[in-house]
């Protein structure tokens, strides 16, 4: 039997094992005796099953030794993949609601149309190099759901003001989204000037809703101690549709 093997060593129960593939496949993540078994083509459990979308997330139930195998029994062709381990455990982020999160969606002071004379539900803002692994599948998403989804112009660059690139975004849009990853804490912001944005110091109310990509909140909170504790939500814990199915039910809520 040929399967792509991934020793992943001793890992940390909680943990999540991110599979991407080129296509279709049967994922397994199993101990190690279970791999034993499985390899020698007897009886075995394992966690995942057939993947039909991917990235696909499967977290470890328990510490010990884990692998993860991918085979293509049952199926035709063939698939390439990658393995990795997101950073510490799953993370802990608030789950209340979108709609407990006040002036996450602008209703008291409509947007301003852009320069076309549209008026965006949605603005995204992102460093340039998550735009392949998360914004672009958000924004399709979103798109799916009826939005206006706008993102392009807030890419964002080493050099560019994050405070005048998100409050450009928010004048036109009804909501906004700011992606949270390793690439874009690298981008040498500062605390102070994310946490101005997303906290209004006078009344504390959430502009945007953050986005974690691949990060942990000690993570988040090492970067924006404030942030960490606002309403969010977590490529980890959710997928993209899910996010994208969410954010189109709370626009549609406040336009009733």
């Amino acid at each position: 039997m040929q399967f792509i093997h991934n020793d992943l060593g001793h890992r940390s129960g909680g943990e999540i094992v991110e599979i991407t593939l080129t296509s279709g496949a049967n994922v397994r993540l199993m101990d190690s005796s279970n791999f034993s078994s499985y390899k020698n083509g007897r009886r075995h459990t394992y966690i995942g099953g057939l993947a039909k979308t991917s990235p696909l997330r499967l977290q470890i139930p328990r510490s010990g030794h884990w692998h993860v195998a991918i085979d293509m029994q049952g199926l035709r062709g063939s698939t390439r993949a990658s393995v990795r381990v997101l950073p510490g455990a799953l993370p802990d982020i608030r789950e209340a609601p979108l709609s407990a999160a006040p002036g996450l969606v602008r209703e008291l002071t409509p947007p301003s149309p852009d320069a076309s004379g549209r008026v965006h539900d949605v603005f995204i803002s992102h460093a340039s190099e998550d735009k392949d692994a998360i914004v672009r599948p958000l924004a399709n998403a979103l798109i799916s759901e009826g939005l206006d989804v706008w993102y392009d112009e807030f890419t964002l660059r080493i050099g560019d003001s994050l405070r005048q690139k998100i409050d450009q975004g928010l004048a036109h849009s009804r909501v906004g989204l700011v992606v949270l990853s390793a690439s874009f804490i690298t981008k040498g912001w500062t605390n102070y000037e994310l946490d101005g944005i997303v906290t209004r110091s006078v009344s504390g109310e959430q502009i945007l809703l953050p986005i974690w990509h691949g990060l942990t909140k000690q993570q988040v909170m090492d970067f924006s101690p404030s942030l960490a504790d606002k309403v969010a939500r977590s490529t980890a814990t959710h997928t993209i549709e899910e996010i994208a199915s969410e954010i189109a039910e709370l626009i549609r809520s406040k336009s009733k």
